[in-house]
């Protein structure tokens, strides 16, 4: 039991190390607080890929009442150790992604084309792939019942675009 307490608690140091480290790269002015248009950077470069829904609701939750345009990092340091700890926002794994392209690449040449790639990021089914996220991807199901037929079942809506 204490070795186990032991080695959270080492994994837990380290993640505040690192979290630490990926905070003060952005701290330019060396007192504890960033810009929160930085906040999506740096969780990003801990390994972590929310979606922009997923980031706002964060920034929501580590900034002050009042907000200031910046963040302290004695608030977004037990945020980001949570975040970490639970694994949450992991990116995609390779083999899907490699699968999704797969069946977007229906001549099997192995890419895209630079027309290919703009065709299914603005005009799939009137549906923007960039506007659903690779987060949709993630959690999507790719089946290619052919080479030519994709079934794409989306689980979780798009945010509402506001603005």
């Amino acid at each position: 039991m204490a070795d186990e307490k032991d080695r959270e608690e080492i994994i837990v140091a380290e993640f505040h190390k690192k979290i630490k480290e990926a905070f003060e790269v952005f701290d330019h002015e060396s007192n504890n607080t960033v810009d929160v248009r930085e906040i999506g950077t740096i969780i990003r470069s801990l390994g972590c890929c929310p979606t922009e829904g997923e980031l706002h609701d964060l920034i929501a939750e580590v900034e002050e009442e009042e907000p200031t345009g910046y963040i302290r990092f004695e608030k977004f340091l037990p945020v980001m150790t949570e975040i970490l700890l639970e694994r949450r926002y992991r990116p995609i794994p390779e083999d899907v992604l490699l699968r999704a392209f797969e069946v977007l690449d229906s001549a099997k040449r192995g890419f895209l084309t630079k027309d290919e790639l703009i065709k299914y990021m603005t005009e799939e089914d009137g549906v923007s792939l960039c506007h659903l996220g690779w987060s949709a991807v993630a959690r999507s199901q790719l089946t290619a019942t052919s080479t030519s037929q994709v079934q794409v079942i989306l689980l979780p809506q798009p945010p509402e675009r506001t603005g």
